[in-house]
């Protein structure tokens, strides 16, 4: 991954998961239900509180504390779209740990159904502050853990 030179240095990150479990449900809890995440993934996000507006509507503030790697972060996000058609949220990064190395971040999670499998789709757009700082890997790596821990949960539910 390299920007050319006299470019911004913006990337985008994409992963993909399968899931078992009802796609529908997994939209649903990132969508409306963000403040039960944490007893859902504890290992993952430790908490989520609200901010601004209301779970699920356009412009309304969260702000998480999870881990990454075992080191408590915090992020603080607006919500910039919801399409519950299409399952699909975007949240934009005003704050927190992450904005130390990212002028600018856009998280978008979609739930699509392709031959009647649910996936998971995770795309992080972002622009680094410095050439030298590093890619979100282990922020993608965050997110799909979470994703098996949210279906390992509802399978077992």
């Amino acid at each position: 991954m390299e920007a050319a030179i006299g470019t911004p240095l913006s990337y985008k990150l994409v992963a993909g998961i399968a899931f078992k479990a009802a796609g529908d449900i997994f939209h649903d809890l990132v969508w409306k239900k963000s403040d039960t995440l944490s007893n859902v993934t504890p290992s993952k996000i430790q908490d989520c509180v609200l901010h601004e507006g209301n779970y699920g509507t356009t412009g309304s503030t969260i702000e998480w504390k999870y881990t990454v790697d075992g080191k408590e972060q915090c992020a603080k996000q607006v919500i910039q779209e919801v399409d519950d058609a299409s399952r699909r949220i975007v949240f934009k990064m005003i704050d927190g740990d992450l904005m130390e190395m990212y002028k600018d971040m856009t998280i978008s999670i979609h739930v699509e159904t392709k031959n009647e499998i649910d996936f998971v789709s995770w795309t992080v757009e972002y622009e680094l502050l410095k050439p030298d700082n590093p890619h979100p890997f282990s922020l993608m790596n965050f997110f799909i853990g979470f994703t098996n821990e949210v279906e390992a949960h509802l399978l077992q539910g």
